[in-house]
């Protein structure tokens, strides 16, 4: 018998139990890093506030018209199955709160086609702006550096990044971010 082959049963359990749990930790520790939004980059909300959007209606939406008050930008696209879950949720939260001052904005990162056809089937309170593909590059620069949708910035009334998350949003994320203001 070779000495490589001298452990046990035992041990050969403990061992490649050993090695899954790193294994597991490692895989963990990775997504939670990927999934986490980072920092946000050096005046990515100054120039936020200077950008402008086509509507799905053929109109400009200069996002500068929103400031002073609390704000809620949600990037999602039309072939995003969470991102479509989350939206009535989303809607709901603008018609009970615009009444207190909040807005809400769906950028969507599409084509104005699919946009155009989902909101006649499900239309939505808010305003929604379409970012195209530069909506990637924008929501990265917010901290959402897998680029991944659905992805939800907060902006306090005083135009600064409060929260951030990416991934569907729950009732408990909106009641926690209606306090932040």
């Amino acid at each position: 018998m070779s000495k490589e082959n001298n452990l046990g049963p035992a041990r050969r359990r403990w061992l490649y139990a050993a090695v899954a749990a790193a294994a597991g930790l490692g895989g963990a520790g990775l997504a939670w890093w990927k999934f986490t939004p980072q920092s946000v980059d050096d005046g990515a909300v100054a120039a936020l506030w200077q950008l402008s959007f086509d509507t799905p209606t053929g109109e400009r939406l200069a996002l500068r018209s929103l400031q002073g008050r609390p704000l809620l930008i949600n990037f999602w696209a039309t072939w995003c199955p969470p991102c479509i879950e989350e939206l009535p949720l989303l809607d709901a939260f603008y018609k009970e709160n615009s009444s207190k001052g909040w807005q809400v904005l769906g950028l969507a990162v599409d084509k104005v086609g699919p946009v155009r056809d989902f909101l006649v089937k499900q239309p939505l309170a808010f305003p929604v702006a379409l970012a195209g593909m530069e909506g990637v590059g924008l929501s990265k620069s917010l901290g959402n550096v897998s680029s991944g949708l659905p992805f939800s910035v907060v902006l306090g009334s005083d135009g600064e990044v409060k929260n951030r998350k990416l991934g569907k949003v729950t009732p408990v994320d909106l009641a926690r971010w209606r306090e932040l203001k």
